[in-house]
């Protein structure tokens, strides 16, 4: 009796821990389910608020005009455009605007500069405030502030030095104003572009600056590196939204109602 008492308790002390290690299984695979529910959730919600972003700053639509001019140029030019969309720029390479140490356009340059005007007059018009044809295109949800003409240049010692040209400041800046001239020479209409950042006020959306060799894209000091520094960049900013907007319009999502 005693020994089929005890073969009785060991048969459900073990039913015990078997049912206690099914219910431990069943936990963790529960917990699983949860995390993997709640990283789901989590990307989600990062990629609602990368979106959201996007949408109060412009990047998005400044990512959009930049992905036009580049497919539009490489097309006409049958060149390759680097594209920054985190910086806004669309890098138009050296060698096929100017000659080593050159501040003028070479010819090529100067059609290439065409075809970039062009693009320009076709698609800035229906981001900017006023544009002529802006009635024409689909309600922009963000506007073009400035388009700025950047010339860079590599760290060699500018070495054709003289009374116009001094240094890599000199010519980086010449080049730049060099290719806005080009630019509105070809399109004159593009000088008209500008954008309402203060009431009753526009400002023209074009504009030119020069960095010489502060800001390389490639720091080593091979010709292929010198070459890659040496060029036109064109910069989008867009029109920054009012803080209180944007502010609102975040909370609107994160805050429930």
């Amino acid at each position: 009796m005693i020994a089929e008492d005890s073969h009785e308790y060991e048969v459900q002390e073990e039913n015990y821990f078997i049912s206690m290690t099914d219910m431990m299984v069943g936990l963790i695979f529960i917990f699983i389910i949860l995390i993997m529910y709640y990283a789901v959730q989590l990307q989600s919600e990062t990629q609602r608020l990368k979106v959201e972003t996007q949408r109060l700053d412009g990047s998005g639509t400044r990512s959009e005009i930049l992905a036009q001019l580049k497919e539009r140029l490489e097309k006409e030019l049958n060149v390759q455009i680097f594209v920054d969309n985190a910086t806004g720029v669309l890098r138009l390479p050296d060698s096929i605007l100017f000659d080593s140490g050159q501040a003028e356009l070479k010819p090529d340059g100067k059609t290439a500069i065409s075809h970039l005007a062009g693009a320009l007059s076709d698609i800035l018009p229906c981001y900017t405030s006023d544009g002529g044809r802006r009635l024409e295109c689909s309600k922009a949800e963000h506007l073009v502030e400035s388009v700025y003409i950047e010339g860079h240049t590599d760290a060699d010692a500018y070495s054709a030095a003289g009374r116009a040209i001094k240094d890599n400041w000199d010519l980086s800046a010449i080049r730049a104003t060099n290719t806005f001239r080009a630019v509105v020479d070809a399109r004159p209409d593009l000088t008209s572009l500008c954008t309402q950042v203060v009431e009753q006020r526009c400002e023209p959306v074009l504009s030119v600056s020069g960095y010489g060799p502060q800001r390389p894209v490639s720091p080593g000091s091979s010709d292929a590196d010198k070459r890659k520094n040496r060029r036109i960049d064109l910069r989008l900013v867009m029109v920054t939204p009012d803080a209180g907007e944007a502010k609102a319009a975040i909370e609107q999502h994160l805050i429930p109602q």
